[in-house]
Parts: C-alpha cells; structure tokens; sequence
C-alpha cells in the first residue's frame, strides 16, 4: 500500500492543527475503557452550551430550519468487530432532518469532555451549530442520506454537511463507527480507538473497516426504516425509495460498500477515499467521487482509475486541486474559524488542507454533493454535474 492510498484513507494519523488533532495517537491510546450499556439514550452532551463568542457552523445555502439529536443504537444481532468479547455493535448516531420551527436551543457541536480527548483542547466545543436540538421533524416523507467519517474522525466532523442536506430537504444520519475514533456515550462514557494502529500492520485493514462500516449503515437504515414508526427519532418518517450513502475518506469507501450490499440504497459519494473493495454489485447505481489534488496524488489516482473502470451507471469524477484530504469534513473550517491554520505542524504537508479557505472546500463539497443527491434522488436538474460552473471556476472534472 502506497503512503498515498494510505492518508487517503485517513488510515494514518493526521496531526493538523494547534489543537492536537492527533487523531489516532496518544488521545486514543488513553481514552478510557467502559462496560458496554444496553438501552438506546436520547442526545448525548445535551447540557454542554457552546460559547456564544465561538466560531459557527456556516450558514446553509437555504437557510431552512434544521432539527437534531443524537441517539445510541445497539445492534444485538451482530457482535461487535473490534471487540469480539462484545455481544452487540454499539453506535452513537447523530440524525439532522428539516423541521418547521426555528425555535429552540441549538445543539452543541460535541462536549469539552469529547474535544479535549480527540483535540487535546476544549476550544472546538465552542463552535456553535446552526441546528436546533430536539426539534420536530417538517411532517412527511424524507430522503434519506446516511454519511460516515473518515478514520479517526468523530462523526461530529461531517455536521456542517449535515445542517446543509436536511436544510435542503434530506434525513440525514451520521454515524460514529465505534472503536475507530473516540466516541462518547451518554453519561459521559467515551470508548477509546481500538482498531488505531491496525491500518499500519494489517494488509487486509482497509477491506475489513469497510465492510463493518457498511453493516453499520445498514443496521442504521433497519432501524429508520423500520415498520411502525418506531424509529431513533419521534416524528421522522425515511422514504424507503429514496435512500443515498455518503462518506469521507474510509467513510466514503464504506457508502460503496454499503451499497454494493443493500439494493435499498439508490446513490452513493465518495469524498476523497481509497476504495477498498472492488465495486461490484452496484447495479448501475449512479457514484459520485469527489477528490483533491488529483495531479499531485497518482496512488490515489491509480486506485480511483481502477474504481472508475468498474462503475456500470451514472458515474462522476470531480476533482478540488487547491484542496486537501481534510477539506471535505469540518476539520478544515473549524481550524480556519479558529485561527490556527498558520500553527500547523511542519511536517503536516499541504495534503491535509491544501491552500483553499475552509468555508470555499466546504461550499463546494455541499454543492457538488447536493446537486448529486437532488438529481438522483429527488429527479431534479443539476447542471453542476454536467459541465465546469463559473460559481465554482476551481473544482475540474476529472473525467
């Protein structure tokens, strides 16, 4: 495995900010470990109130309310991957969808408890999101986009794309695949990264988190789709026929995966991921991937090349060369909005956030992201997709 195909995956520790995001490193090693639980709890770090000087989740494109909350699931049917004395997969999941009142407290971003553990710094805590915490879900049937993070990464690094897609009418679930970051519980319980290290020794690694990610999707849309109404979330109904997958880095090789196994999913994005596992199964589902710095990666570029090859539907291959592995998640903003982007280690190298501006990555990512989903899902034009956009003169087709 080429050291490209590997930080595309987000499979080596990425050391990018002021803060410590040492993201597979010490804070994982000495995350404390805790007794499994076994009932779902509501939104975890409910009482956690981001400071009202800090920076906040950009604004999104339509500006309609957006409801939150968090939930614990527990797949008892499956144990867990990383920790086979585990009887039942654990996963904290946060759901963002459109509601018809802006009224309420917003969520908090993550607790100082979570960020300390994965930053070494309370100061992302303070980020204020644009979502309001346990909303009602706009009555009706939702689209729905499940989004994974890449590998060490909170799932909390995919908010600002989630406020973006229910702002335009979507469900969305991010999930926090347990035991590839640090996660946190309710009580206060965080779970240390278990698999952290394991990319490095286990050729088979890559394959291995991909397929247990996807089981981790799909106990997620068993769970929201299930008969009844007897969902995560209270008031919120998925449309069964309109279901997508998304991902960053190791995340976005999992929404193939994902889909590659359930015909109920209809579309699925890769943001900047190495793919693990041939795609095959797909069906002539449409794919979109979404790179960075296509020219200066051929590792990656010969990984895609292969992918590319093997997709029978409506492919796509846009390319940001100006940004870097970590400007398809919030890591990148968050680090601009603080102002710690001139403290980077040395060494970080310009592939963790190139030389784009975080909030620029971050409107092209819910752009080109979004008009996939709409067209695909929704049946809406998205001339985005068909040709360069003087909007966003930087992003290049690929293919």
């Amino acid at each position: 495995m080429s050291k490209t195909a590997r930080w595309r995956s987000a499979a080596l520790p990425i050391a990018s900010t002021a803060l410590v995001l040492a993201l597979a490193g010490p804070a994982a090693a000495s995350a404390p470990t805790a007794v499994t639980a076994t009932t779902t709890a509501p939104d975890v770090a409910a009482d956690s109130r981001p400071d009202a000087s800090g920076p906040r989740v950009p604004a999104t494109s339509t500006h309609r309310p957006v409801g939150t909350t968090s939930a614990r699931l527990v797949d008892r049917d499956r144990p867990d991957p990383w920790r086979p004395d585990t009887p039942s997969r654990e996963l904290m999941v946060t759901f963002w969808y459109p509601t018809d009142s802006a009224r309420g407290a917003h969520a908090p971003y993550l607790s100082k408890e979570l960020s300390t553990a994965l930053y070494g710094s309370d100061a992302p805590a303070g980020v204020r999101t644009g979502a309001v915490a346990g909303a009602r879900p706009a009555p009706g049937r939702h689209p729905l986009v499940l989004l994974s993070p890449g590998f060490g990464l909170s799932r909390t690094t995919l908010t600002a794309l989630g406020e973006e897609l229910a702002a335009r009418g979507y469900a969305v679930a991010a999930v926090d695949h347990t035991y590839e970051t640090l996660v946190e519980f309710p009580g206060g319980r965080i779970e240390p990264c278990l698999a952290c290290g394991r990319e490095g020794t286990d050729p088979d690694f890559g394959a291995s988190a991909s397929r247990a990610r996807a089981a981790d999707l799909r106990f997620v849309l068993d769970r929201l789709t299930a008969p009844g109404g007897r969902g995560p979330v209270r008031g919120l109904t998925v449309d069964p026929g309109r279901i997508a997958a998304a991902g960053h880095s190791l995340g976005g090789a999992a929404a193939l995966e994902a889909m590659a196994e359930d015909r109920r999913i209809r579309a699925a994005a890769n943001l900047d991921g190495s793919v693990w596992i041939p795609p095959t199964g797909l069906r002539s589902r449409p794919v979109l991937l979404f790179s960075a710095q296509l020219g200066g990666s051929p590792g990656a570029t010969g990984n895609w090349e292969d992918t590319w090859k093997r997709l029978t539907g409506p492919r796509y291959w846009v390319d940001l060369p100006t940004a870097g592995h970590l400007s398809f998640s919030d890591e990148h903003w968050v680090v601009d909005a603080l102002g710690s982007r001139d403290q980077l280690p040395a060494d970080s190298g310009p592939e963790v956030f190139g030389t784009v501006r975080g909030e620029r990555a971050l409107a092209a990512t819910r752009a080109y992201l979004g008009a996939f989903l709409d067209r695909h899902l929704l049946g809406r034009p998205a001339p985005l997709l068909d040709r360069p956009s003087r909007a966003f003169p930087e992003v290049r087709f690929a293919k």
